[in-house]
C-alpha cells in the first residue's frame, strides 16, 4: 500500500541503509526518516524473526549524541528487533505526557505518533504499515492513499492507531476529493465517519491569526552574548475547534496561539527543522507562527541556533504562504548564521518561483524590522544581492525592493544606501520594472557624484526606461 518513493526496501538494503544512517548521525531528512521508518515497520508485520536477523547486528549506540531523528529511528529498530514485551499495552503509550510548551506543538504531535508505532512493535502489535506515511516530499498524505490504507486494515482486521491516524488526517488537505470522500464514507472502520468528515471539510481549517509587534523601545546593541537588539515582529493565530476528536498530545495545536508569551521552552533545544513543517504541510503558517521567536532568534542574538531546512521548507510547503512564512524568511534573510541566510535567498526564490511571493508583504517587513533595529542592513542587502544575482531572481528582489526601499532608506545610514540602490538598480535593470519612487527620485536630483548619487539616477532611469 505504501509505493513510489516511500516503499520499504528489501531487508538486506534496508540493513544497510539503517545502518549508514545512524552511522552518519546527521539529519537523514524527511524523506529518508519517513521511508526508514515505514520500512520497519511493514518488515515487523511481515516477519519479525527476518527483521530481527537483518538488523540486530546494526550498531545503535552513539558515543556523540546524533540528530534526534536518528535517536528516534535506533529506537523503532530497537522496538522490532528486540523480544516482545506483551505485558505492556501500547494503548498507554504517552499517558503521562504534560504539556509544558505550544511552541513545540507540532514536535509533541511527531512524537506522539512514533512514540505510538513503538509503542505496538515493543508490545508485539505491529501494524501492516503506518496510515501517516507521506505521499510526496512536503510530507502531505494523499486524501485517496489514506482512505486506501484504511481499508486494508479493515480488510486484515488491524485497529488504526489515534496518533498516526491522526497525523495522517493533518497531513490531508488541500482541495476536497469527492471521490475519497465517498469512499470513506463507504469504509467498515468505526473510524470511517470521521474521515470522511474530516476530508469532506478540507482537513484541518485554516485558523484566523494576527501580527504584533513586541512591547516597548528598541533595546541598544550589546557586545555580550546571547544579547537582543532591536524589537521582534510575531504572529499568533486564534484557537482551532475539533481538538476533542484527536489524542491528548495534539491538544496544543488547537490551543490560540499568543506569540510574545514567556515559555521556559527557549532554555531548551528548540526544534526546527523540514521535519517540522512536513507534520503539517498544508499549514506553513502555522508551523513558522509556532517557532518564529527562534527563528528571530539566529538574527537578532549573538550565537542564535540556525535552522536552514526549516526555512526552505516553510517556501516548500502545499499550503498558503502568509505573514508567518514571510517573516521567518526576512529574519532568515540578515541571520547571523551563513547557512541560513543562504537558505533564506533559496526560500524567497523559491517562492517566487511558486508564485506564493508576496513581495510587497516581505518588503514592509524587512524595512520595519530594520528600522527597529532587529535585523542589520548590510546583511539584508547582502541576500537580496545573492537572490538578485540567481537566474529568475532579479523580478522577485526588485518585488520585495520596491515596497521595501523608501522605508529602508529613511532608518538606516546613507552610508548603507549605495550598496542597497546597486541592488535595487540592477534589479529593476534585469527585470524591466517601469515606475517611479518619489524618494529614488529626490536622491537623484541632488548634485555630487557619490556611490549613492550614481546608483539612484541608475535606479530613476532604469525605472523610466532610458
Amino acid at each position: 500500500m505504501i509505493e513510489g518513493e516511500y516503499a520499504a526496501p528489501a531487508l538486506g538494503a534496508l540493513a544497510d541503509e539503517v545502518a549508514a544512517v545512524l552511522a552518519d548521525r546527521r539529519d537523514p531528512g524527511v524523506e529518508t526518516f519517513e521511508r526508514l521508518l515505514g520500512a520497519v515497520v511493514v518488515h515487523a508485520y511481515r516477519d519479525r524473526e527476518a527483521l530481527a536477523a537483518a538488523l540486530g547486528a546494526v550498531p545503535r549506540r552513539f558515543a556523540v549524541r546524533p540528530d534526534p531523528k536518528v535517536v528516534c529511528l535506533a529506537g523503532m529498530v530497537g522496538a522490532a528487533v528486540e523480544p516482545v514485551r506483551a505485558g505492556e499495552p501500547w494503548e498507554k503509550a504517552g499517558t503521562g505526557w504534560l504539556e509544558l510548551c505550544q511552541h513545540v506543538a507540532l514536535d509533541y504531535i511527531a512524537g506522539a505518533r512514533t512514540g505510538e508505532l513503538h509503542a505496538r512493535l515493543r508490545a508485539g502489535d505491529p501494524v501492516p504499515f503506518p496510515l501517516s506515511v507521506p505521499s510526496g516530499p512536503t510530507g502531505a498524505v494523499e486524501p485517496r492513499h489514506l482512505v486506501e490504507r484504511l481499508a486494508e486494515y479493515g480488510r486484515l482486521g488491524v485497529r488504526p492507531g489515534p496518533a498516526d491516524l491522526g497525523q495522517a488526517l493533518l497531513r490531508c488537505g488541500g482541495p476536497v476529493d469527492s471521490e475519497a470522500v465517498r469512499a470513506a464514507e463507504g469504509l467498515e472502520l468505526a473510524e470511517g465517519p470521521r474521515v470522511a468528515d474530516w476530508l469532506r471539510q478540507g482537513g484541518l481549517p485554516q485558523p484566523a491569526g494576527w501580527r504584533e509587534r513586541e512591547s516597548g523601545a528598541p533595546e541598544r546593541p550589546s557586545r555580550r552574548r546571547g544579547a537582543r537588539v532591536g524589537r521582534r515582529i510575531l504572529v499568533g493565530h486564534e484557537a482551532i475547534e475539533g481538538r476533542g476528536a484527536f489524542p491528548r498530545r495534539f491538544w496544543s495545536l488547537f490551543r490560540k496561539f499568543e506569540p510574545d508569551i514567556a515559555c521556559a521552552h527557549w532554555s531548551l533545544p528548540d526544534v526546527r527543522d523540514a521535519h517540522t513543517v512536513a507534520t503539517l504541510p498544508w499549514h506553513p503558517e502555522i508551523a513558522a507562527a509556532r517557532l518564529l521567536t527562534g527563528v528571530a532568534s539566529a538574527a537578532d542574538k549573538d550565537g542564535g541556533r540556525g535552522a536552514p531546512g526549516f526555512l526552505e521548507a516553510l517556501a516548500a510547503a502545499d499550503g498558503p504562504a502568509g505573514p508567518a512564512v514571510h517573516l521567518a524568511v526576512a529574519y532568515g534573510l540578515a541571520s547571523a548564521p551563513r547557512e541560513d541566510r543562504e537558505a533564506a535567498v533559496r526560500a524567497l526564490l523559491l517562492l517566487a518561483a511558486r508564485g506564493r511571493l508576496d513581495g510587497e508583504l516581505l518588503g514592509r517587513e524587512l524595512a520595519e524590522l530594520v528600522g527597529l533595529g532587529t535585523l542589520k542592513v548590510a546583511l539584508v542587502t547582502a541576500s537580496l544581492r545573492a537572490a538578485a544575482d540567481a537566474p529568475q531572481g532579479a523580478g522577485p528582489v526588485w518585488a520585495v525592493l520596491a515596497a521595501g526601499l523608501p522605508g529602508l532608506l529613511a532608518c538606516t545610514r546613507p552610508q548603507a544606501h549605495g550598496a542597497l540602490l546597486a541592488v535595487a538598480a540592477d534589479s529593476a535593470e534585469r527585470s524591466g520594472a517601469r515606475g517611479g519612487l518619489p524618494e529614488v527620485t529626490a536622491l537623484a536630483g541632488r548634485p555630487g557624484s557619490s556611490r549613492l548619487l550614481k546608483e539612484a539616477r541608475r535606479l530613476r532611469d532604469a525605472l523610466a526606461g532610458r
